[in-house]
């Protein structure tokens, strides 16, 4: 009776404190690519919505039909009404958190629970809870986390049910979001970190998660590849061995230092400069080196739990350092979602150094322990807390974000949206404008302050917005349409 008590006890904490956390968010409006996903979606209305998610790829930028499905019953039910949006993200990320804690609990960690409450406090997670778009964040993780504690029993158990829970929870998590696609390294890992070595069973039983992540890669590629052709954007990578090593080095070493100093978080970051001719941005790869080489050098004990912990980190995380070119990289070289997987893997290898200090203490010194992480468990969860209460709005968030980061032209841009949608039209011709002085390629920001000069009936200044809009972008039909329309009004 008492376990069960004290199970009740961590689970209603964990369910409590993330309520707690996310409740400023509960009504928070729409944000950024929220329109593009949902509210201005045409898909939304379109009866072949779900038959053109499974069986349609490109008919969107993505290829994730779950989410997509999940996304269309959310608007038969709430429409424009968001409460039942984040009350969905927040219920997903609780699960993920008991989940977290039942995966470290299989891997044998004595502070399994702990893992799973750091989970649900620690604010780079606020990204992709609080902001709705994100929901692929929070749809995949439960049966990506599902397939690894089947996987663990597969190997414990040798029960082919396992196994294929294994792999029918992580085709579910793919269909979610392709972001876990390298989970058949993963499964090679703790086979080694089990075993001690990769043997013909081991790469045997990868086989059918490689191919599930092989096609729906695939298709993931090719539907944002043909969506953009019908709708094109000015998408520009970073291109280069040598320069993509090196954003990789420092996007590494920035997405680590947010796992343990979680501060000063954006939605848009600053960009800064990747020098490939800079011996101190080729830094990280050193230290990451030297590290993982320690690591192995005490494989025999604490270093093949080390390598776990880290090599999950550096596996889920590795899509997004640099060497693929996403579009988000337009205006950012990193974002907190990317983390919301990987860091689980950083959060297991804290929680087997703690238990294996912890042994080692005298009571006093537990005692003290347990203060001290009591107060750290606080400042995160009051941390969170404080952040979610940004995303309420547009003008909340991306004010928050300009204060922090005045160079994000894209930022302006959305802020800009916003006021001009509050019928603050002066400040946001002035927001657009910053945009353009900042990125003065910046077609979409031409195109709106275009937009907003013609409800102002400023036309011949539109109609310079358009045609600088065409100029850069010459494939934007909207740009294109309105400028006709501005033509026709000022003849």
């Amino acid at each position: 009776m008492a376990n069960w008590k004290l199970f009740l006890f961590q689970v209603l904490v964990i369910v409590g404190t993330g309520l707690w956390i996310f409740w400023p968010a509960l009504h928070g409006d729409w944000l950024w690519d929220d329109d593009v996903y949902i509210t201005n979606n045409p898909l939304m209305q379109d009866p072949a919505r779900l038959w053109k998610a499974w069986f349609q790829p490109g008919s969107f930028v993505e290829y994730y039909p779950i989410e997509e499905s999940v996304q269309w019953v959310q608007w038969q039910l709430w429409h424009r009404e968001t409460f039942g949006y984040h009350l969905t993200n927040i219920i997903l990320h609780i699960s993920s958190a008991l989940l977290v804690w039942r995966l470290f609990s299989k891997l044998g960690l004595r502070f399994a629970w702990l893992g799973g409450l750091i989970f649900i406090v620690h604010p780079v997670t606020v990204e992709s809870v609080a902001w709705i778009a994100e929901l692929k964040n929070t749809l995949s993780l439960p049966p990506f986390l599902l397939a690894m504690c089947a996987f663990i029993d597969y190997e414990n158990k040798r029960k082919r049910r396992d196994y294929f829970l294994a792999l029918g929870f992580f085709l579910v998590a793919m269909l979610c979001k392709i972001s876990m696609a390298l989970f058949p390294v993963v499964i090679l890992l703790y086979a080694w970190w089990k075993r001690g070595r990769i043997g013909w069973s081991d790469l045997k039983a990868v086989v059918p998660f490689l191919v599930i992540s092989v096609v729906l890669g695939f298709l993931t590629i090719f539907s944002g590849r043909w969506f953009l052709v019908h709708h094109p954007s000015a998408v520009i990578p970073i291109s280069g061995f040598f320069p993509k090593l090196v954003l990789a080095a420092v996007s590494i070493s920035f997405y680590f230092s947010k796992c343990f100093l979680p501060v000063e978080l954006l939605t848009i970051y600053p960009k800064w400069e990747v020098d490939p001719f800079s011996p101190i941005q080729y830094l990280p790869w050193l230290v990451l080196i030297g590290v993982i080489y320690w690591f192995w050098t005490k494989r025999a004990g604490w270093g093949r739990h080390a390598l776990l912990g880290l090599g999950f980190f550096l596996i889920i995380l590795a899509p997004f350092v640099g060497f693929l070119g996403v579009s988000y990289m337009d205006y950012t070289w990193v974002m907190d979602h990317f983390l919301y997987i990987p860091m689980i893997g950083l959060i297991g290898l804290v929680m087997a150094a703690l238990g294996h200090v912890e042994k080692q203490l005298s009571r006093s010194a537990r005692s003290f322990g347990l203060v001290m992480m009591i107060a750290i468990m606080g400042l995160l969860a009051w941390e969170s807390h404080g952040y979610a209460a940004l995303y309420i709005d547009s003008q909340t968030l991306w004010s928050y974000t300009l204060q922090r980061n005045p160079g994000a032209a894209i930022a302006h841009n959305n802020l800009a949206d916003s006021l001009s949608k509050a019928g603050e039209i002066s400040k946001a011709i002035e927001e657009y404008k910053q945009a353009i002085r900042l990125n003065p390629n910046y077609a979409l920001a031409y195109y709106n302050l275009g937009t907003t000069l013609s409800r102002t009936n400023r036309t011949s200044e539109a109609i310079e917005q358009f045609e600088q809009a065409i100029k850069i972008n010459p494939e934007d039909i909207e740009s294109h349409n309105n400028l006709g329309e501005a033509l026709l009004q000022s003849n």
